[in-house]
């Protein structure tokens, strides 16, 4: 590791090395190269005169990339694609003259940052369905154990631990629809030329527009798209990676979402995070266990968010067929999304994989807060027996603000069942009360909808991609 410059974090700390080397030059140029085999390919195969030798030397040389005369030229002529366009015909003599025959530069760069586009966002649903998958076993596992549910982080009615955990699967199946359908949409620019009109391949096929658009037709084919925007500048739309970078930043957004009830639950003591043997919580308190996974979830999540906005900036400022001031932003922008993505994918998978929970713990809080919830039942059951609606439910707020201040103001435990027992216009036993606070009572239909959810919802789609299940992840810091 070089110790005198400046390292991304993404890389090392965060992201997997899969990622990385999408997003690396190596990957970039093969797929230069790749492109102008294609677009050789598809020129002779439309008539023009280029032989099976000059294609074979191109494919031969493919992957063994001269980066040391790239770079040098690049120092000379300031022109990276230039610069690799001479680079491939020092190998390939024969095939010199007909590399990158009536191309722009975006037709390398601007193809190729699509191909890795798909290709990176295909990682990320992979990972996407996994952490699917283990947070469904979590579901499963959980879905009859009552916990005190919360609306505003006050005590409200009961929920199980697994109907919670469908509410972060929630998040995610919206995400998984969102990343599919830009994945499907996804298109190859093909060859548009200089402002997008296909001036010179128009030329080169003699006027004969059929080809033009067969040329199109043929080389997303060979780099495995259906099909190219219809119509584009130079470049595709700038709003292709705003839409990219939409859907990471939503994937941001779900996991914050989890960070978050992760950490509050940590503080409670009813669910904690991943803590190994080893690990230390902080320099100073021996004794703490800091939620630093989930917290990192939220820090990535915010760098997620708020690039999100580099894409959008750069879409709404392009000139006409195109401008060069999306460069520098898109090569940081993009790629750096993607990364941290990707190290937040793999921190949730990990989470929840080996995710503590305490049922002791959340059963002592809930049997805390239920004799309040419990008040409505308890009510009708004393009307049954004879009492008075009216009157029983003001005897039910009084001794519910008398019990509420012995906890409150006295640090004592919840007695509001006792004092409901003392008083004979209930005409119930402690014991009968005691027999109602079955914590199972109050949860409606939570665990049913928790079952239903799955079946209906979310087995279906790890059904689909089943071979893309087991993955784990590796934390690395």
């Amino acid at each position: 590791m070089a110790t005198d410059r400046y390292q991304s974090p993404l890389a090392e700390r965060y992201a997997s090395r899969e990622m990385q080397y999408i997003f690396s030059p190596d990957k970039k140029f093969r797929t230069w190269r790749r492109l102008w085999i294609a677009l050789a390919e598809t020129e002779q195969e439309l008539g023009l005169p280029i032989t099976d030798e000059q294609i074979e030397e191109m494919k031969a040389h493919q992957d063994d990339i001269n980066y040391e005369v790239a770079q040098a030229r690049e120092r000379e002529v300031r022109h990276d694609v230039m610069s690799h366009v001479y680079a491939y015909g020092v190998q390939c003599p024969k095939a010199k003259g007909i590399i990158h025959l009536g191309a722009t530069s975006c037709y390398v760069g601007d193809n190729t940052d699509l191909i890795l586009m798909r290709e990176a966002l295909q990682l990320v649903r992979r990972k996407l369905v996994n952490v699917m998958n283990e947070l469904a076993k979590f579901a499963e596992q959980y879905k009859g154990q009552p916990t005190l549910g919360f609306t505003h982080f006050q005590p409200a009615q009961p929920t199980t631990v697994g109907k919670r955990a469908t509410l972060w699967l929630m998040d995610l199946k919206s995400d998984y629809d969102d990343l599919t359908y830009v994945i499907d949409s996804l298109c190859m620019l093909g060859s548009k030329g200089t402002t997008g009109t296909q001036a010179s391949f128009l030329e080169l096929f003699d006027g004969d527009h059929a080809k033009c658009r067969e040329a199109d037709r043929r080389i997303a084919g060979k780099m495995g798209f259906d099909k190219c925007y219809p119509v584009s500048g130079q470049t595709y739309s700038r709003k292709v990676d705003s839409r990219v970078l939409n859907v990471l930043a939503g994937i941001a957004q779900s996991a914050h979402k989890f960070s978050n009830d992760i950490r509050l639950l940590q503080h409670l003591k009813e669910i904690e995070e991943p803590f190994e043997k080893s690990q230390i919580g902080s320099s100073a308190m021996a004794y703490k266990r800091n939620p630093m996974r989930s917290e990192r979830i939220a820090s990535l999540a915010n760098y997620v968010m708020a690039d999100a906005m580099n894409p959008m900036m750069t879409a709404s400022t392009q000139w006409f067929e195109r401008t060069l001031d999306d460069s520098a932003n898109k090569r940081i922008s993009v790629p750096e999304a993607f990364l941290a993505v990707d190290g937040i994918l793999d921190l949730y998978l990990n989470v929840v994989d080996g995710i503590v929970v305490y049922p002791k713990v959340i059963e002592k809080r809930l049997m805390s807060e239920l004799p309040f919830m419990a008040t409505e039942n308890i009510m009708m059951d004393a009307v049954k027996a004879g009492g008075d609606r009216q009157e029983l439910h003001e005897k039910i707020r009084t001794l519910s603000m008398e019990a509420g201040y012995q906890v409150k103001h006295e640090g004592k435990e919840n007695n509001l069942l006792e004092l409901i027992a003392a008083d004979p216009a209930f005409n119930l036993t402690l014991e009968e009360l005691q027999a109602a606070m079955d914590p199972a009572k109050y949860t409606g239909r939570a665990e049913q909808q928790t079952e239903e959810f799955l079946d209906e919802v979310i087995h279906p789609i790890l059904e689909e991609h089943a071979e893309d299940l087991g993955m784990t992840a590796e934390i690395h810091v």
